[in-house]
């Protein structure tokens, strides 16, 4: 009897997909200070190391050599609530409710996203620099009897990207940049599996894969006047992520499909593009607007090769997305600064798609920042942000065991909601 796994277990993203992450699940979060602002100075500001992540052009704003160490803790709070979930049973005509709780708050608390920058000036017109990120990733983990296990149970998502760069100036308004980003990716993905008699309990999936690819980023910066403009574009990310596909716990007819074998998935990251604009050049009253633009449409599906079975698809037709940011901060005194901002960050999750995986939502930032400057030499950067995450309703169907006599469908039928608190805290020094 061949069998039709539930193969969103390999969509990398569905299993990063927090609410507080931004176009679908890349971490917006590289820098404490642009958290402050709402990330609304990305490709423009360059008035700390962390430009090396959003606009290596950057890197020529900065005299001698400059170092960035910090992070993010990130809280989110997101609960499912069952609306009716259902499956068959083979032979009886009426779908049954999916007896289970709600699965608590998924995700691991605090999430922890790490980064360190550092930037050199080699020449009057030449910069090298080096940022080490983890740009995608999270841990979502479900209670074992949550009403939607199969479609998902846990996430755990990590990646280390990093990006070794050069700028160059130009001219005394124009400078350029560019990177060369290396990426290592590692992904734990489970969900249970229906039996056919529901008094037999769930079958278990479990999918591993690790991977490490490369990719590159360009930037450049123009300033005229009181006005400095950025642009930047990451390219796509092209993984093939190889690891093991585990099956266990079925019974009966099934019984013969539990083992493990080793898999292959490809999985493209989407290319970013981003361009800003910085308001008050040298002024001690700065303002600030980027915009964002992902390519989720590259998208459009997942497909997993288990060796010695057949290849699994799931579709996910995922949307190109977009964020617009705006900020501003005021130099209160030689060693304060205070800053704020807001963002909008359209999901790239169509609703027929969205899972339990993609606790996903329309995103709104509110963010208050601080810099304290100790010395000459070094500065602290402070930040809180409150994200809404706009509620959604999930309606998904899913077959098991499709074609066949044990063919069962699911209905997973749920309402998430969910919001984030988030905190930045960075050390900056220069030499």
């Amino acid at each position: 009897m061949s069998l039709r796994y539930k193969m969103l277990a390999f969509t990398l993203l569905l299993g990063s997909a927090a609410p507080a992450m931004a176009g679908g699940f890349y971490l917006q979060e590289q820098s404490a200070r642009e958290l402050g602002r709402a990330f609304s100075g990305e490709a423009a500001s360059a008035d700390n190391a962390s430009t090396v992540y959003y606009n290596p052009a950057g890197m020529t704003e900065l005299e001698g050599i400059n170092f960035q160490l910090g992070g993010e803790l990130l809280l989110v709070n997101s609960r499912q609530e069952n609306r009716g979930t259902t499956r068959t049973v083979p032979g009886v005509p009426v779908s049954i409710p999916v007896p289970g709780g709600d699965g608590g708050n998924p995700f691991s608390q605090p999430i922890v996203v790490p980064q360190a920058y550092a930037t050199a000036q080699i020449t009057d017109r030449l910069w090298a620099g080096l940022g080490v990120s983890s740009p995608f990733g999270v841990v979502v983990d479900y209670d074992d009897d949550f009403f939607g296990r199969y479609d998902s149970l846990r996430s755990d998502v990590f990646t280390v990207n990093v990006q070794p760069s050069l700028a160059y100036k130009i001219n005394d308004n124009l400078s350029i940049g560019a990177g060369v980003d290396v990426q290592y990716i590692d992904v734990e993905l489970t969900n249970a599996l229906p039996n056919l008699n529901p008094a037999s309990g769930d079958g278990f999936l479990r999918v591993q894969g690790d991977d490490v690819s490369v990719g590159w980023n360009v930037g450049a910066q123009l300033e005229v006047e009181k006005v400095r403009l950025g642009a930047h574009y990451r390219s796509r990310m092209k993984h093939n992520l190889e690891g093991t596909f585990d099956l266990s716990g079925l019974v009966g007819p099934l019984a013969g499909q539990n083992g493990s074998t080793t898999a292959t998935a490809p999985l493209t990251l989407p290319d970013i593009a981003t361009v800003s604009a910085m308001f008050g050049v040298d002024s001690p009253t700065r303002v600030y607007g980027s915009w964002n633009w992902y390519n989720w449409s590259t998208f459009d599906a997942i497909t997993v090769f288990p060796e010695g079975r057949p290849a699994q698809s799931s579709p996910q037709n995922y949307e190109d997305s977009w964020s617009m940011a705006l900020g501003a901060e005021h130099d209160f005194t030689d060693r304060l600064t205070l800053r704020a901002g807001t963002m909008y960050d359209a999901t790239p999750v169509p609703d027929a798609f969205l899972s339990t995986r993609v606790p996903d939502g329309d995103r709104t930032w509110a963010t208050v920042g601080a810099t304290y400057r100790l010395n000459d030499r070094f500065d602290i950067d402070f930040s809180y942000a409150h994200v809404f995450v706009a509620s959604a309703t999930l309606n998904r169907s899913d077959n098991f065991y499709e074609g066949t006599p044990a063919q069962i469908n699911t209905t997973l039928r749920s309402t998430n909601r969910g919001d984030v608190d988030q905190f930045g805290l960075a050390l900056n020094a220069r030499f």
